[in-house]
């Protein structure tokens, strides 16, 4: 019988607004502090649970920082892949990388470091952004009979949606917890056209709500 596993995407500090607990993050997504409740209470109902980190290096490319005269928010070409910049964010082994103190990270069963390649962004759980490179996430979900993926965290528009195509295009069903995410949208429009690239590919995006409190195996 097959399982079923929760991804908990970028809970870091870097992507959270501040709290009584932390100040703010270097790129804090809107109301990202809001969905720890919820990942904490979701985390109780899967087989496995799997936990996501930006970890990169001082010096990554996709810092803007690295670009001189270049600005936080633009788009560049980098390694033959567009790049968005950002400001420096979620460094290897600084308080930003962190987990937000609030997760319950006793309930997580693996962690997926990502982004640790200085020329190349990672924003999906399973591979680099240019698919050079896979993570062991794939093989570790497999041989443990997890067929069905469920998703939440943070950013909806980026490391979620990346996450969730590519599981889909792993063969997984994908389940994407709506109100367990939040969005950048740099734009107005990118949680919704996310929403619909993940829906295209196969994904379910659903409300918490749907979930029932003990998730069967298929």
């Amino acid at each position: 019988m097959s399982a079923n596993a929760l991804i908990v995407v970028d809970m870091q500090n870097d992507f959270t607004p501040a709290t009584d607990r932390k100040p703010a993050g270097a790129l804090a997504v809107p109301q990202g502090n809001d969905v720890v409740p919820l990942i904490n209470s979701l985390m109780d109902r899967f087989d496995l649970v799997v936990a996501t980190q930006d970890w990169h290096p001082p010096d990554h490319l996709s810092f803007a920082s690295q670009h001189p005269g270049r600005k936080v928010g633009e788009v560049i070409e980098l390694d033959g892949l567009t790049q968005v910049l950002w400001p420096d964010h979620c460094v290897q082994e600084t308080p930003g990388a962190a987990f937000v103190p609030d997760l319950e990270t006793h309930k997580i069963d693996h962690v997926v470091r990502k982004g640790t390649d200085r020329h190349i962004d990672s924003y999906s759980a399973f591979f680099d952004n240019g698919r050079r490179k896979a993570t062991n996430l794939a093989r570790f979900l497999r041989e443990r009979d997890i067929a069905n993926v469920y998703v939440a965290g943070l950013a909806t528009d980026y490391c979620v949606k990346a996450t969730a195509l590519d599981a889909r295009r792993l063969g997984f069903n994908v389940y994407v917890v709506r109100d367990a995410c939040r969005a950048v949208n740099l734009k107005p429009t990118d949680e919704e056209e996310a929403i619909q690239a993940m829906r295209e590919a196969g994904a379910k995006v659903m409300h918490s709500s749907e979930l029932p409190s003990t998730l069967p195996a298929v």
